[in-house]
């Protein structure tokens, strides 16, 4: 005996003949005993055990299994097995999923006893990977298969790589010529939503339409979508949500049908509004270029629709179409609105718009009016008031500043504007105050100025580079038109006013003629007229073109400037001078008018001139003499001099400036060492002046001294003198104080007492007087007052006694007025009645008891009888009465 092996329930080993090479299959419970030609290859393993639900699948299946002898093994092959009793594996089959199933062999040869516990816990796991749980297909999904051997599916004949898929729900049950791909998930298709699908191979779907390779087409039907085997889902496709107000344009790819089931060609565009259709989803082929809104025309707005659609959908190219609110459109693949909506010209009695025939028509623009017939060229005005919606074969005219709508202009005083005639071309000025329309013929001409002019008339007649005293001159005929940012209107007539005492020379072109206009006046320039702009020298020293302005200062003036000279003896000096000028013209003269603008630079050509005869002068003496008479000889240098000597006044020239004086502000050398020279002699002069002046001073000061001190001493004795009378009269005063004092105090106490007793008497009399018209006063208020109110009591008495009489007599009245209105109320018999009411209630009481008399009396008091008798009797009888 070479071993045992013990073999469990629902376990199997493989022990191989080494004598005969073949393995058999042992299955348990048992022992077995090897011989020694045995051993075991594999095992113990547990049996395969396949749940319900679940299946397995086995490589190389064996086909008839007899023991001991040699058997077939279908290699290559697999076999499916289900759920079944448990079930070993034959030698050479092979558990997918499990291949390593053997590989606890070795631990079993080398030991069968010793691992048989671990065996246990290791085999189950090695095969639970190779129980797979039966495919299920749930609703609305698909399980694909592809054959991979041939066979009979039932009728269908399958073939090694065809595709197929069974839809859910159901439970699939694999076979082993099938392998499984996958399971299909649906598509699910929202409403306005598409599924774009793509053909893989030829073949027909499930509506029976035959697709190619690459074919592309859409599932529009809302819900759960299986992709058959051969389709290939690309996208899903949202739907456009039209609106009334959207709409879209699509454009055809390549000849096919759009969504709506009409033909469309390559290249085809058209329109998908809300009014077709609610959603839309674009179909293969189709591209959406844009999505458009609606058009929407108010009252009193046009538009004019370029290359409009017609009904058929064709494009009319070069044409153009009025469309006019209210109303409302889309535009249509090609269709433009070049000049967008626009308002329909609302003209009033002031207003109008010119417009232009392009093409031959009948005018209807203007209901309820005459219709006449326009030719091309044709040219007129619509005046309002009215509302004009110009037709497409006319253009609107502008008023030459880009305005179409014109309106009549109000001029005030010395406002104007450029009115240019279009068939005769005239330019003219039409000046205010009016209102001007214009008319069909007419338009707004701007005139251009030289941007030098611009800039002068925004800073009021002249511009200049640095700090120049002259521009002081024009900032009081700043025009606020000109002024500022806000830019020129060129229709409007150009206007400048003059500052007070100048003149602007104005030059008309067309006649090559010039005008002056004299300040304060104002400049107004015709159509063909322009400024003569004056470059003029400015700065010290003077540069020339410095200052540019169309003003020429007539004066009274001043010219500054700086010279640079040389004496005889070659000292350089600087000379800063200025000199008085004015224009001699009068208002009217012409060619006085003409002479003042001869010259463009009068100021560089007056400082030239003087300087030219300053220089001449001075270099013909030496500096001393110079320095000691410069003044002199500078004026004669300039005025000149007459024949007995005289200096003359003035100095004309030929464009009728004239210079009256000349002054020198100062005198400087140039040459450093000349300076330092003049400036030391400067101050030895200066120097010798302060000594003489000084000495003099100390001189005139010591002579003043003696004169003080004299006149000092002087009035000392005069003092002393006026002393001593002051104090002969103090002794005197003193004297007659003393004895007035003595003989006057006596008097005057005598005369206080006399005067205090006489003031008291006079007090008590006043007193007592006082007191007794106080008594007075107070007795005559208490009468007045006790009087007062006796009168007031006797008042209130005869008040209240009258009062009360009064309530007494309305309450009387008041009660007899209620008695006859209850007496009234009640009647007569309702007063008999309640008056017999007592007796008779009494006598009913008696004759109900039948007692016919009664009498009730004590001892105390007798009772008569028979007059009692009587009284009874008398009162049944007035009763029955």
């Amino acid at each position: 005996m070479s071993g045992l092996v013990n073999i469990g329930p629902n376990e199997f080993v493989f022990v191989l003949d080494v004598s005969s090479n073949v393995t058999r299959l042992e299955v348990g419970p048992k022992r077995l005993t090897l011989m020694n030609n045995e051993h075991v290859t594999a095992g113990p393993l547990p049996c395969i055990i396949v749940p319900p639900g679940h299946y397995c699948v086995i490589k190389n299946p064996m086909k008839k299994y007899t023991p001991g002898e040699p058997c077939e093994v279908n290699h290559g092959y697999q076999q499916v097995r289900f759920n079944q009793e448990p079930f070993p594996l034959y030698p050479g089959e092979i558990l997918q999923g499990a291949e390593n199933f053997y590989s606890l062999t070795s631990l079993i040869t080398a030991g069968y006893g010793g691992v048989r516990g671990d065996l246990r816990k290791k085999t189950p796991k090695d095969y639970a990977s190779a129980i797979r749980p039966l495919p299920v297909v749930k609703p609305n999904q698909a399980i694909r298969l592809k054959a991979i051997l041939d066979f009979e599916d039932g009728d269908v004949k399958r073939q090694t790589g065809d595709l197929w898929q069974i839809e859910g729900p159901c439970t699939y049950m694999p076979i082993a010529e099938v392998e499984i791909v996958g399971m299909v998930d649906p598509v699910i298709i929202q409403k306005n939503e598409a599924v774009r699908l793509q053909a893989l191979q030829e073949f027909t779907d499930k509506d029976g339409v035959k697709r190619v390779a690459e074919e592309e087409w859409l599932v529009r039907e809302a819900g759960a979508y299986l992709p058959g085997v051969y389709e290939q889902v690309l996208t899903i496709e949202s739907a456009y949500i039209l609106t009334q107000w959207e709409g879209l344009h699509l454009e055809a790819k390549y000849a096919c049908v759009d969504a709506q089931g009409k033909k469309r060609t390559a290249g085809e565009q058209w329109l998908v509004t809300g009014d077709d259709v609610e959603a839309y989803i674009q179909e293969i082929g189709e591209t959406v270029l844009r999505s458009v809104k609606k058009t929407v025309l108010p009252k009193g707005c046009y538009c004019v629709v370029k290359d409009p659609v017609d009904k058929k959908g064709k494009c009319q190219l070069g044409k153009e179409e009025l469309r006019v609110g209210i109303s409302s459109f889309f535009l249509h693949p090609g269709e433009s609105i070049p000049a967008g909506i626009q308002q329909q010209y609302v003209l009033a009695e002031d207003e109008a718009v010119v417009v232009e025939a392009l093409d031959k028509f009948t005018d209807d623009s203007i209901p309820g009016t005459y219709k006449p017939d326009r030719e091309p060229g044709d040219r007129w005005m619509i005046q309002g008031p009215v509302s004009y919606i110009p037709p497409i074969q006319v253009q609107n005219i502008d008023q030459g500043n880009g305005v179409f709508v014109r309106k009549a202009i109000a001029l005030g005083i010395n406002e104007g504007i450029y009115v240019r005639d279009m068939q005769s071309g005239e330019i003219r000025a039409e000046m205010g105050p009016q209102s001007y329309l214009l008319n069909e013929n007419e338009q707004l001409w701007k005139k251009e100025l030289p941007p030098d002019v611009e800039a002068i008339l925004k800073n009021g007649g002249g511009i200049g580079k640095g700090d120049i005293r002259k521009l002081a001159y024009f900032e009081s005929s700043i025009d606020p038109e000109y002024s500022g940012t806000k830019l020129r209107d060129k229709t409007r007539v150009v206007r400048y006013r003059c500052p007070h005492n100048t003149a602007v020379q104005v030059y008309k072109y067309a006649e090559k003629t010039a005008r002056v206009v004299f300040g304060p006046d104002m400049v107004i320039l015709g159509p063909h007229e322009d400024f003569n702009i004056l470059s003029l020298s400015a700065g010290k020293p003077k540069v020339e073109r410095a200052l540019q302005t169309i003003c020429l200062m007539l004066g009274p003036d001043y010219i500054t400037d700086i010279l640079e000279v040389e004496t005889s003896d070659h000292a350089r000096l600087k000379i800063r001078m200025a000199f008085n000028n004015h224009f001699e013209v009068e208002p009217g003269d012409k060619a006085g008018e003409e002479a003042i603008f001869s010259v463009p630079d009068f100021i560089g050509h007056a400082c030239r001139e003087v300087g030219s005869r300053i220089r001449g002068a001075v270099s013909r003496v030496k500096f001393d003499e110079f320095h000691k008479h410069s003044m002199e000889l500078l004026k004669v240098a300039v005025f000149g001099a007459t024949d007995d000597g005289k200096v003359k006044d003035r100095l004309k020239f030929s464009n009728q400036l004239v210079i009256t004086n000349v002054d020198v502000q100062g005198i400087e050398p140039v040459d450093l060492t000349m300076k330092d020279s003049l400036l030391k002699s400067v101050q030895m002069a200066i120097e010798i002046a302060t000594n003489s002046v000084e000495r003099a001073a100390v001189h005139d000061a010591k002579r003043k001294e003696q004169q003080a001190f004299g006149l000092l001493e002087r009035q000392k004795l005069v003092n002393e003198k006026e002393n001593e009378k002051a104090r002969t009269k103090l002794f005197e005063l003193q004297a007659e104080a003393a004895a007035v004092e003595s003989s006057g105090q006596a008097k005057a106490e005598a005369q206080a007492t006399a005067e205090r007793l006489l003031i008291e008497g006079q007090s008590a009399i006043e007193n007592a007087r006082l007191k007794a018209q106080a008594e007075e006063i107070i007795h005559t208020s208490e009468l007045e007052i006790q009087s007062d109110m006796r009168h007031n009591e006797l008042a209130y008495v005869k008040e209240s006694n009258h009062l009360e009489i009064t309530r007494a007599q309305q309450l009387s009245d008041i009660e007899g007025n209620k008695f006859n209105e209850i007496v009234k109320t009640l009647g007569t018999d309702t007063l008999n009645a309640i008056a017999v009411s007592g007796p008779k209630m009494q006598v009913e009481l008696l004759e109900s008891l039948g007692i016919e008399t009664t009498i009730i009396m004590d001892g105390n008091n007798p009772f008569n009888l028979i007059q009692t008798a009587g009284g009874l009797v008398g009162d049944i009888s007035a009763y029955h009465k």
